[in-house]
């Protein structure tokens, strides 16, 4: 009997140890925007954010496109996407202006872009280190156009690897979710 019991109390605090307290929440951060502002995600309290990290050099590139339109669709229902261009993966090499410039001759945006910055790492910026230690390893990206979806309590509510297009009906769905 006390077997059973000690089984049951480890395997409820094994399951347990991934709810975190959110000590901060998304809202807390800021980022240099692509342009040389700032992008003070205070601004956006109470809407649901999409931080994508993002490279010009990558298969998945054309995902630009989807993201645009994903704004274009939500941006009037309190949805804000937020680029961040990463060299992380060796697939971003322009300088920031390189970066602003592709993306807007190539697919038109018009979303906040950051300024090119690292996601992955000790020299990861303070958002991408706080998704993975208040959401876990799925917060982590593996890739370029790794999706992270806030909202809007500004805290992490799900995350999309790069294969998930923004396009995709389980994205959109993730998304009208929050709203």
């Amino acid at each position: 009997m006390i077997k059973k019991y000690l089984f049951l109390i480890i395997m409820f605090g094994l399951f347990s140890m991934g709810s975190k307290t959110y000590a901060e929440i998304a809202y807390n951060f800021k980022f240099n925007g692509i342009d040389g502002k700032q992008i003070n995600l205070a601004d956006y309290e109470n809407k649901v954010l999409v931080v994508v990290n993002v490279a010009s050099r990558c298969g998945f590139t054309p995902q630009y496109s989807d993201l645009q339109k994903v704004w274009e669709d939500y941006k009037d229902k309190n949805v804000v996407i937020i680029g961040v261009p990463t060299n992380n993966f060796k697939q971003e090499p322009g300088s920031n202006k390189e970066i602003k410039d592709f993306c807007e001759t190539n697919f038109n945006i018009n979303f906040p872009m950051t300024e090119k910055i690292d996601v992955l790492g000790k020299n990861a910026h303070p958002f991408f280190k706080w998704a993975r230690e208040n959401y876990g390893n799925s917060a982590i990206p593996k890739w370029n156009f790794h999706k992270i979806i806030v909202g809007k309590d500004g805290k992490v509510a799900n995350t999309f690897s790069s294969i998930t297009k923004p396009s995709s009906e389980k994205f959109r769905k993730a998304i009208e979710k929050l709203i």
